[in-house]
């Protein structure tokens, strides 16, 4: 399929209701308001053609974006198109998801994610703590720097509730990824978790809640999902 053919797919696919959802949140115009599952049904048709995808992302089209970053190819994709993706990526699905997860599976992972978690732009720090709680969910435990991290959640720990709206809400969440993903790391990241309490995050005129990070934690290790990496965080 052509780009063109593509945007009059996302179009017919679109629907009021869920565009109304999305417009909530914090996305803007131009969208069609076309469901995940939906957006997955068309990967097979941008899934080859990188160019396709990458002019799908530039589009400025919210859907579209999003269907770029679920058929891009994140070993190949250039450091350099990362980096525009993030300066693009205005609300939280688009820095938080697609950003995030493209860059967490790429080779340049931790490299942006440390860049981006420094950030004083809201949505380019919230992209980098999630590309690297990403990072984190699909790399063995070997290959990551457990004294970095210790360095992160003690960072979380004196400055979250202090920090912009939506990285809370990643830092929050990195707290929990640790717990999840990093066994000799899960008891400090249980204690930060039981400092930091309840985080409060502006979800806007949602239904959406913010994880208590320390009950979070404590439900995924009880039910034996703790410690098993994920294959892929593009979703």
């Amino acid at each position: 399929m052509t780009y063109e053919e593509i945007m009059k797919e996302l179009e017919r696919l679109g629907n009021e209701q869920t565009k109304m959802t999305f417009i909530r949140h914090g996305a803007m115009e131009p969208l069609f308001g076309v469901k995940i599952g939906d957006l997955k049904k068309l990967v097979k048709y941008v899934k080859k053609d990188e160019e396709l995808a990458l002019k799908l992302f530039a589009s400025s089209n919210s859907d579209a974006m999003y269907l770029a970053g679920l058929s891009v190819n994140p070993k190949t994709i250039a450091k350099e198109t990362l980096q525009q993706w993030v300066k693009q990526a205005y609300w939280y699905m688009a820095a938080e998801y697609t950003v995030a997860g493209v860059a967490a599976e790429s080779p340049f992972a931790h490299e942006l994610a440390v860049e981006w978690i420094d950030s004083s732009e809201e949505m380019v720090s919230t992209c980098g703590w999630s590309t690297y709680a990403n990072y984190i969910s699909i790399t063995p435990d070997e290959q990551l720097d457990f004294n970095e991290i210790r360095f992160l959640l003690n960072r979380i720990k004196e400055t979250i509730h202090t920090e912009q709206n939506r990285v809370r809400y990643t830092m929050n969440t990195f707290v929990m990824i640790v717990g999840i993903y990093v066994s000799e790391l899960r008891e400090e990241a249980e204690a930060v978790a039981a400092f930091i309490g309840k985080v409060h995050v502006d979800v806007g005129n949602t239904a959406c809640k913010v994880p208590l990070a320390s009950d979070y934690i404590q439900k995924t290790v009880s039910l034996g999902k703790a410690g098993v990496k994920k294959k892929t965080c593009i979703c």
